[in-house]
């Protein structure tokens, strides 16, 4: 009978300690993401602010994960000029992203939001930013992409 309830505890600690790591498993693949991003050689005459990372159904309807990472750069260069340098490193549309901003709000999330830390107080902020991709078991069962 003891046997039994050892082997009982262990699953249910196993389950428990499953559950409780899909949300880290996912957070950290946007972390790399934003990582990603965050690796890029800025251009001349930039300067990186901070990085930014969310995890879940950011856009969009249906269900599944999907993964943001990227940066808040200050930049005496034009939105042109800061899209031609990082498109160089691009293997998709879907990877560094240059969009200005003007607040704290990264608005490229319809559901949710993301904040930015820093006050945005001029026209030179500018966000770069990919869109991450992983199909695990751990994408599938987080219910933040529900």
């Amino acid at each position: 009978m003891k046997k039994l309830k050892l082997i009982f505890g262990v699953i249910i600690v196993a389950l428990l300690g499953f559950m409780i790591s899909i949300p880290i498993v996912n957070d950290n693949t946007a972390n790399r993401t934003a990582k990603s991003v965050k690796e890029i050689e800025l251009p001349n005459d930039t300067e990186y602010i901070e990085s930014f990372s969310k995890a879940g159904k950011l856009v969009g309807n249906g269900n599944g994960m999907q993964y943001l990472g990227g940066i808040l750069i200050k930049s005496n260069l034009s939105l042109e000029e800061l899209q031609a340098h990082y498109s160089k490193y691009a293997k998709s549309e879907w990877e560094y992203i240059v969009e200005k901003q003007s607040d704290k709000e990264v608005r490229v999330v319809e559901h949710g939001s993301v904040l930015l830390k820093s006050d945005i107080n001029d026209d030179n902020y500018y966000i770069v930013y990919s869109w991450g991709d992983e199909y695990s078991i751990y994408s599938q069962l987080d219910l933040r992409g529900h």
